[in-house]
């Protein structure tokens, strides 16, 4: 049990729900940010001082059933419960894998796609395997070592990374990478790998120590992106994300809707790629 990060987490959970959210009044003299210790104890069936020593990091490692309780009281994702449920010292529903190889039903599908970028991703946001389309879009990922093999670690310690994506979505994707690491540290514990990652960006980064105090936590990918090629420009794609049933690998595959501009750059991109390949091979 990790009486710090549940305490962390708890409260900040709890800060980021407004009353008005579950049809609590929100009062004249309200002056408590999201709800109070009182209003979360209630809504999960417990004594508002059993809540407050969990804040505390003063109280006893709550049950499996307490935990279910709080995770409905503060609306958590699945991401977020599973987190919940490890920091408090309990399993997981399901076992995180951390062997480097791809799934093999995920490479199955990977080899089927050769007209659309495709990748398959750890859930650290290391590169597995890329198709020529996605090494045309993002660039050959192979070349990374070390803490670098991580997209994550390479967002906020290398600026060349974020040229991919538009400036206004800088923040958002930040947030992003940051909720993703949290949901694998929450899984694989912080003499992880991704333990490891995080302690070296906390060190590294102030942006990415203030976002991992807000204690986000999501393992998903947007449904639409907006890319930036250096030779290209700007590509609207839509982005579809098939989990491994453990959710430690993705298959990420971008596309764009027929007779649209993103489909025409995404040919041209097909043509780019497949150049490279060949002065490659030469």
């Amino acid at each position: 049990m990790d009486r710090a990060a549940l305490a962390d987490f708890l409260r900040h959970r709890r800060e980021a729900l407004r009353p008005e959210d579950l049809g609590l009044p929100t009062g004249v003299r309200r002056r408590t940010r999201g709800l109070r210790r009182e209003e979360v104890a209630s809504l999960a069936v417990m004594s508002t001082d059993y809540y407050t020593r969990l804040e505390q990091r003063r109280g006893p490692q709550p049950s499996e059933h307490m935990l279910a309780s709080l995770a409905r009281a503060l609306w958590l994702t699945a991401d977020e419960r599973t987190y919940l449920y490890r920091v408090a010292g309990h399993n997981a529903p399901v076992s995180l894998s951390a062997s480097p190889h791809v799934a093999p039903a995920l490479l199955r599908v990977l080899d089927r796609l050769d007209d659309t970028p495709a990748l398959v991703l750890t859930d650290l946001g290391e590169t597995l395997v890329q198709n020529r389309m996605a090494a045309a879009l993002f660039g050959d990922a192979s070349k990374h070592t070390g803490l670098a093999r991580s997209a994550i670690y390479r967002w906020f310690t290398d600026p060349a990374e974020r040229s991919v994506y538009p400036e206004a979505d800088h923040a958002r994707q930040s947030r992003a990478q940051v909720a993703s690491l949290r949901a694998a540290h929450g899984l694989r514990g912080p003499r992880s790998r991704a333990g490891e990652l995080v302690r070296a960006l906390q060190k590294a980064n102030e942006e990415f120590a203030g976002l991992w105090a807000r204690h986000e936590v999501a393992q998903r990918f947007e449904d639409h992106k907006t890319l930036i090629h250096p030779e290209i420009g700007a590509i609207e794609l839509d982005c579809q994300a098939l989990f491994t049933e453990d959710q430690s690998q993705t298959l990420l595959v971008l596309t764009a809707p027929p007779r649209t501009e993103g489909h025409e750059k995404l040919r041209l991109l097909a043509v780019l790629g497949l150049d490279r390949f060949t002065e490659a091979e030469r």
